[in-house]
């Protein structure tokens, strides 16, 4: 009986030392950092003049262009891949680069039409014009949207400058750039938006004293009815949907702007349009009323 005692507390011991060399080895693991990377847009300005061989200005061109840039934990831009989360991040941010990389090309094109331009004048007396470009954006995002809003200006010797309002949305999570349209799920989003659109098409005509058909294009509303087509983009305030000179009224009725906010979207999203465009908590808030 006394050897039996004398096995029972020994292996007492043991487990009473097992369990507390366990629980001093799971202490003493360092806490594993949480890999995360972020992706960040900035604006970085672009110019570039093209002369000619007297040395006479062709093109003069000046870009505001958003850059991606992927970041690691540290806030140290990433180079290469080490992670699949990393390997995401970099594909998102060459291929939204990618897209305003093509800019970079324009001076050289612009140049060889201004060359042509410039010996026709040349032979004609008329005095050489420099052709010019310019674009300026604006940058909106979410933690699943980048929206990037354009305004180019170009100019190459006619009566007066073009300008075109431009836009362009990124899914973030996907790293695709998306047109609007994918936010509609059901076909009810374009009915509504385009309903608000006329509604405010029909205000401005009004304002200016003239009906609609007179102030725009008399098939204003068709051209209203394909918003998604034109520069359609969001910011903290909602959606905007933009048409240049020309797209829905004559050039001196200048760009058409109009906002539609958040609230007239929201009843016309579905799940991942909400969360792409930011608005899971207006969503909740809707569901409370």
């Amino acid at each position: 009986m006394s050897t039996m005692i004398a096995l029972l507390l020994m292996l007492s011991s043991l487990v009473g030392c097992a369990g507390e060399t366990l629980t001093n080895v799971k202490n003493a693991l360092p806490d594993l950092p949480v890999e995360t990377v972020s992706l960040s847009v900035e604006l970085e300005k672009y110019e570039e003049t093209v002369r000619d061989e007297d040395g006479a200005a062709l093109a003069e061109c000046s870009y505001a262009l958003p850059v991606m840039k992927a970041l690691a934990a540290d806030g140290s831009e990433l180079e290469t891949a080490a992670t699949e989360e990393q390997a995401r991040a970099l594909a998102a941010a060459e291929t939204f680069n990618a897209r305003f990389a093509q800019w970079k090309a324009n001076p050289q094109t612009l140049a060889e039409a201004a060359r042509e331009d410039r010996a026709f004048r040349n032979e004609s007396g008329l005095a050489p014009v420099p052709y010019t470009d310019d674009l300026s954006c604006t940058v909106y995002r979410t933690e699943a949207l980048v929206s990037v809003s354009g305004v180019y200006y170009t100019y190459t010797g006619g009566a007066h400058p073009n300008s075109i309002l431009m836009s362009w949305n990124f899914d973030l999570n996907g790293g695709t750039f998306f047109d609007s349209a994918l936010l509609d799920e059901d076909g009810k989003l374009k009915e509504a938006v385009t309903a608000e659109l006329v509604l405010q098409a029909e205000k401005t005509a009004l304002e200016n004293d003239l009906a609609p058909e007179e102030f725009f294009w008399t098939d204003y509303a068709d051209i209203l009815a394909d918003w998604s087509s034109y520069a359609v983009s969001f910011n903290e305030e909602g959606m905007t949907v933009a048409f240049s000179p020309y797209e829905l009224a004559c050039y001196a009725a200048g760009s058409q702007v109009f906002q539609l906010p958040y609230e007239t979207l929201l009843p016309h999203l579905g799940q991942h349009g909400r969360a792409l465009l930011g608005l899971e908590g207006h969503a909740l808030e809707e569901a409370a009323r």
